[in-house]
């Protein structure tokens, strides 16, 4: 069986495209998914810098057609994305959860409630406000969450997921490996993983 790994930060839209197939793409290629959050802050800190030379002074040409082919997408996926009023949002403690949550068996769930939160109703996950009702929707104790994602295991494991991908040559979110060194970046490359892994099969 192939391994899928797919590393994802909440924070960014066509992740939220992916994250919405790509259990649909691992079923179809016969794949062991693995879910890797990481911050893609960090790693545009790292290695991809001339992400913020974009948001600050974007070629407006290009901008318009971003956005018409962000929506293309979504109506494609049968999402519904729409631009937060806070962006980029601090995504920290959202994907500390992550571990949270898998370790619950409810990481999926989870994820799709913060990415419909954020992009879906345009609400500020950084805030604990925000982050509470999803706890509520997928059995997570609010208590125990907030607790946990304060410990410094779970802040290690998202600077170690971070570092790891930037050391096996990421640079955005998502970014998937195939078999491990088979990498694939960007919502749009799905049709080339199943590829992947209907050669690595």
């Amino acid at each position: 069986m192939p391994k899928l790994e797919f590393f994802f930060d909440i924070s960014s839209p066509w992740t939220y495209l992916a994250f919405s197939r790509i259990e649909q793409v691992a079923a179809a290629g016969g794949a062991e998914l693995v879910f890797r959050p990481f911050l893609v802050g960090g790693v545009f800190n790292a290695v991809n810098d001339s992400v913020y030379a974009w948001r600050e002074k974007p070629n407006p040409v290009k901008l318009r057609y971003y956005h018409k082919d962000l929506q293309d997408w979504a109506r494609e996926a049968g999402i519904a994305i729409g631009q937060p009023p806070v962006f980029p949002v601090n995504s920290v403690k959202a994907m500390r959860g992550c571990f949270v949550a898998e370790a619950a068996g409810v990481l999926v769930p989870y994820a799709r409630a913060l990415f419909e939160a954020y992009w879906g109703r345009l609400e500020d996950i950084s805030q604990d406000a925000a982050i509470a009702p999803v706890l509520d929707r997928v059995g997570l104790d609010r208590e125990d969450f907030f607790r946990a994602i304060a410990q410094p295991d779970l802040k290690d494991r998202l600077r170690a997921n971070t570092a790891e991908l930037i050391e096996r040559g990421g640079f955005g979110s998502p970014t998937m490996f195939v078999d491990g060194t088979d990498m694939y970046f960007g919502n749009d490359r799905l049709p080339l993983v199943l590829s992947a892994l209907a050669l690595a099969g």
